[in-house]
Protein backbone atom coordinates (compact mmCIF):
# COMPACT_ATOMS: atom_id res chain seq x y z
CA UNK A 1 0.00 0.00 0.00
CA UNK A 2 1.21 3.10 -1.09
CA UNK A 3 1.25 6.37 1.45
CA UNK A 4 1.09 9.70 0.27
CA UNK A 5 1.41 11.74 3.69
CA UNK A 6 3.07 10.48 6.89
CA UNK A 7 2.15 11.93 10.50
CA UNK A 8 4.67 11.34 13.07
CA UNK A 9 3.55 11.47 17.23
CA UNK A 10 6.62 14.07 18.80
CA UNK A 11 7.39 12.12 22.38
CA UNK A 12 9.54 9.06 22.12
CA UNK A 13 8.93 8.86 18.89
CA UNK A 14 11.15 11.56 17.26
CA UNK A 15 11.97 13.40 20.52
CA UNK A 16 13.20 11.80 23.91
CA UNK A 17 14.61 12.93 27.05
CA UNK A 18 17.93 11.16 28.81
CA UNK A 19 15.46 10.93 32.02
CA UNK A 20 17.22 7.13 32.69
CA UNK A 21 20.51 8.69 33.66
CA UNK A 22 19.17 11.53 35.73
CA UNK A 23 16.79 8.77 37.79
CA UNK A 24 19.86 6.19 38.29
CA UNK A 25 21.82 9.38 40.24
CA UNK A 26 18.82 9.98 42.43
CA UNK A 27 18.57 6.46 43.19
CA UNK A 28 22.80 5.88 43.58
CA UNK A 29 22.13 9.24 46.57
CA UNK A 30 19.55 7.24 48.01
CA UNK A 31 21.47 3.71 48.21
CA UNK A 32 18.70 2.36 45.50
CA UNK A 33 21.18 1.66 42.73
CA UNK A 34 19.73 0.11 39.50
CA UNK A 35 21.58 -0.53 36.21
CA UNK A 36 20.73 1.53 32.91
CA UNK A 37 19.06 -1.43 31.46
CA UNK A 38 16.60 -2.01 34.24
CA UNK A 39 15.77 1.89 34.64
CA UNK A 40 15.87 2.13 31.03
CA UNK A 41 12.87 -0.55 30.94
CA UNK A 42 11.16 -0.21 33.45
CA UNK A 43 10.90 4.28 32.26
CA UNK A 44 9.31 2.26 29.03
CA UNK A 45 6.77 -0.05 31.09
CA UNK A 46 5.92 3.02 33.22
CA UNK A 47 4.80 4.54 30.41
CA UNK A 48 2.98 2.24 28.50
CA UNK A 49 1.15 1.19 31.54
CA UNK A 50 -0.11 4.90 32.10
CA UNK A 51 -0.84 5.17 28.25
CA UNK A 52 -3.77 2.16 28.93
CA UNK A 53 -4.89 3.12 32.30
CA UNK A 54 -5.12 6.18 32.22
CA UNK A 55 -5.33 7.68 28.95
CA UNK A 56 -4.53 11.50 27.80
CA UNK A 57 -2.57 11.59 31.41
CA UNK A 58 0.90 11.97 30.08
CA UNK A 59 -0.44 14.98 28.24
CA UNK A 60 -1.75 16.81 31.46
CA UNK A 61 1.24 19.22 33.13
CA UNK A 62 4.15 17.35 34.81
CA UNK A 63 2.96 18.27 38.40
CA UNK A 64 -0.28 16.68 37.62
CA UNK A 65 1.60 12.99 36.88
CA UNK A 66 4.84 12.97 38.48
CA UNK A 67 3.84 11.47 41.85
CA UNK A 68 1.86 8.63 40.12
CA UNK A 69 4.39 8.08 37.65
CA UNK A 70 7.48 7.98 40.11
CA UNK A 71 5.38 5.30 42.42
CA UNK A 72 4.61 3.34 39.53
CA UNK A 73 8.52 3.66 38.69
CA UNK A 74 9.64 2.73 41.83
CA UNK A 75 7.35 -0.08 41.99
CA UNK A 76 8.38 -1.70 38.65
CA UNK A 77 11.98 -1.52 39.95
CA UNK A 78 10.96 -2.78 43.52
CA UNK A 79 12.21 0.30 44.86
CA UNK A 80 10.27 0.49 48.44
CA UNK A 81 10.54 2.48 51.53
CA UNK A 82 10.68 6.70 51.27
CA UNK A 83 9.54 7.39 47.45
CA UNK A 84 8.35 10.79 48.43
CA UNK A 85 12.21 11.64 49.03
CA UNK A 86 12.93 10.16 45.43
CA UNK A 87 10.04 12.45 44.20
CA UNK A 88 11.38 15.09 45.75
CA UNK A 89 14.41 14.58 44.47
CA UNK A 90 13.44 14.25 40.87
CA UNK A 91 11.82 17.89 40.92
CA UNK A 92 14.64 19.42 41.90
CA UNK A 93 17.03 18.05 39.36
CA UNK A 94 14.35 17.86 36.35
CA UNK A 95 15.97 21.15 35.31
CA UNK A 96 19.55 19.85 34.29
CA UNK A 97 20.58 18.58 31.07
CA UNK A 98 18.52 15.68 31.07
CA UNK A 99 15.58 17.33 31.37
CA UNK A 100 16.73 18.86 27.20
CA UNK A 101 14.56 17.09 24.54
CA UNK A 102 17.08 15.22 21.94
CA UNK A 103 16.24 13.74 18.58
CA UNK A 104 16.32 9.86 18.33
CA UNK A 105 19.61 9.15 16.40
CA UNK A 106 18.36 7.84 12.61
CA UNK A 107 16.10 10.97 12.83
CA UNK A 108 17.31 12.89 10.50
CA UNK A 109 18.22 10.45 8.23
CA UNK A 110 14.49 8.58 8.23
CA UNK A 111 12.94 12.21 7.34
CA UNK A 112 15.32 13.11 4.63
CA UNK A 113 14.29 10.08 3.09
CA UNK A 114 11.01 10.14 3.07
CA UNK A 115 11.36 14.07 1.98
CA UNK A 116 13.48 12.45 -0.98
CA UNK A 117 11.00 9.90 -1.84
CA UNK A 118 8.13 12.53 -2.07
CA UNK A 119 6.69 12.05 0.59
CA UNK A 120 4.80 14.91 2.90
CA UNK A 121 5.13 15.10 6.56
CA UNK A 122 3.41 16.51 9.48
CA UNK A 123 3.19 16.30 12.91
CA UNK A 124 0.09 15.39 15.49
CA UNK A 125 1.12 15.52 19.15
CA UNK A 126 -0.23 15.48 23.18
CA UNK A 127 2.19 18.88 23.60
CA UNK A 128 2.18 21.93 25.92
CA UNK A 129 2.84 24.68 24.36
CA UNK A 130 6.62 24.56 24.13
CA UNK A 131 6.06 21.95 21.47
CA UNK A 132 6.85 24.20 18.64
CA UNK A 133 10.23 25.47 20.29
CA UNK A 134 11.57 21.88 20.85
CA UNK A 135 11.12 20.82 17.40
CA UNK A 136 13.08 24.03 16.39
CA UNK A 137 15.67 23.42 18.85
CA UNK A 138 16.05 19.93 18.47
CA UNK A 139 16.44 20.80 14.10
CA UNK A 140 12.94 19.27 13.46
CA UNK A 141 10.53 21.79 12.85
CA UNK A 142 11.00 22.66 8.81
CA UNK A 143 10.69 18.95 8.06
CA UNK A 144 6.78 18.90 8.66
CA UNK A 145 4.32 20.71 6.04
CA UNK A 146 1.71 20.61 9.06
CA UNK A 147 2.26 20.55 12.73
CA UNK A 148 -1.05 20.06 15.09
CA UNK A 149 -0.67 20.31 18.46
CA UNK A 150 -3.30 19.51 21.02
CA UNK A 151 -2.57 22.76 23.56
CA UNK A 152 -3.61 24.77 20.41
CA UNK A 153 -6.56 23.26 19.07
CA UNK A 154 -7.73 22.03 22.01
CA UNK A 155 -8.36 18.21 21.56
CA UNK A 156 -5.56 15.53 22.46
CA UNK A 157 -5.18 12.11 21.43
CA UNK A 158 -7.20 9.43 20.90
CA UNK A 159 -10.14 12.34 20.74
CA UNK A 160 -10.62 11.82 16.80
CA UNK A 161 -11.19 15.53 16.39
CA UNK A 162 -7.45 16.24 16.49
CA UNK A 163 -6.99 13.62 13.27
CA UNK A 164 -9.24 15.48 11.57
CA UNK A 165 -7.88 19.05 12.07
CA UNK A 166 -4.99 17.46 11.04
CA UNK A 167 -6.35 16.55 7.64
CA UNK A 168 -8.35 19.29 6.92
CA UNK A 169 -5.32 21.25 7.29
CA UNK A 170 -3.49 19.24 5.27
CA UNK A 171 -5.78 18.75 2.90
CA UNK A 172 -5.40 15.18 2.54
CA UNK A 173 -7.55 12.20 2.34
CA UNK A 174 -7.11 9.41 5.72
CA UNK A 175 -6.70 6.50 3.41
CA UNK A 176 -3.18 7.88 2.08
CA UNK A 177 -1.95 8.38 5.60
CA UNK A 178 0.30 6.59 7.54
CA UNK A 179 0.40 7.57 11.48
CA UNK A 180 3.77 6.52 13.62
CA UNK A 181 3.49 6.99 16.79
CA UNK A 182 4.48 4.63 20.10
CA UNK A 183 1.23 5.01 22.16
CA UNK A 184 -1.62 2.62 21.00
CA UNK A 185 -4.12 3.79 22.83
CA UNK A 186 -3.74 7.56 21.79
CA UNK A 187 -2.01 7.06 18.49
CA UNK A 188 -3.72 3.65 16.61
CA UNK A 189 -7.01 3.89 18.52
CA UNK A 190 -6.99 7.67 17.15
CA UNK A 191 -5.81 7.39 14.02
CA UNK A 192 -7.90 4.47 13.00
CA UNK A 193 -11.17 6.05 13.78
CA UNK A 194 -10.42 8.36 10.86
CA UNK A 195 -9.36 5.94 8.83
CA UNK A 196 -5.54 6.37 8.91
CA UNK A 197 -3.17 3.48 9.03
CA UNK A 198 -0.77 3.04 11.55
CA UNK A 199 2.75 1.99 12.86
CA UNK A 200 3.79 1.97 16.34
CA UNK A 201 7.45 1.74 17.48
CA UNK A 202 8.23 -0.06 20.67
CA UNK A 203 11.64 -0.09 21.58
CA UNK A 204 11.83 -3.19 23.81
CA UNK A 205 9.77 -5.93 21.21
CA UNK A 206 6.77 -6.51 22.82
CA UNK A 207 7.56 -5.49 26.67
CA UNK A 208 4.72 -3.36 27.87
CA UNK A 209 2.26 -4.14 25.49
CA UNK A 210 2.06 -7.87 25.90
CA UNK A 211 -1.98 -7.58 26.00
CA UNK A 212 -1.70 -6.52 22.18
CA UNK A 213 -0.10 -9.47 20.24
CA UNK A 214 -1.75 -8.84 17.05
CA UNK A 215 -0.29 -5.55 17.17
CA UNK A 216 2.42 -4.88 14.31
CA UNK A 217 5.38 -3.22 15.81
CA UNK A 218 8.90 -2.04 15.21
CA UNK A 219 11.86 -1.17 17.38
CA UNK A 220 13.28 2.52 16.02
CA UNK A 221 12.16 5.33 13.72
CA UNK A 222 14.89 3.51 11.31
CA UNK A 223 12.74 0.77 10.57
CA UNK A 224 10.47 3.26 8.99
CA UNK A 225 11.87 3.14 5.42
CA UNK A 226 11.95 -0.76 5.48
CA UNK A 227 8.21 -1.02 6.31
CA UNK A 228 7.28 1.21 3.70
CA UNK A 229 9.06 -0.32 0.98
CA UNK A 230 7.39 -3.63 2.04
CA UNK A 231 3.97 -1.95 1.81
CA UNK A 232 4.76 -0.34 -1.45
CA UNK A 233 5.28 -4.11 -2.51
CA UNK A 234 2.24 -5.39 -1.52
CA UNK A 235 -0.85 -5.39 -2.94
CA UNK A 236 -3.50 -2.68 -2.72
CA UNK A 237 -6.37 -4.39 -0.96
CA UNK A 238 -3.88 -4.71 2.29
CA UNK A 239 -5.28 -3.58 5.21
CA UNK A 240 -3.76 -3.27 8.94
CA UNK A 241 -4.56 -7.34 10.72
CA UNK A 242 -5.47 -5.18 13.96
CA UNK A 243 -8.02 -2.74 14.28
CA UNK A 244 -8.73 -0.66 17.00
CA UNK A 245 -12.13 -2.27 18.08
CA UNK A 246 -9.60 -5.33 18.93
Amino acid sequence: MHFDYIWFDMGYTLVYKKREALFGRILEKTGSRRSYEEIEKAFHVTDKRLMRDFPGLLARPSAEFMPLYIGLLCYTLQIHGDIVSILDAWFKEWKSKESEWFAYSHVFEVLDALLKKGYRLGIISNWDLSARSVLAKCGLEGYFDTIVISSEVGYAKPDRRIFISALQLAGVEPSNCLYIGDNYYDDVVGASSVGMKYLIINRFGRLGIEELPQLEVVSSIADVIPYLERTDREQPQHRNEYSAEG
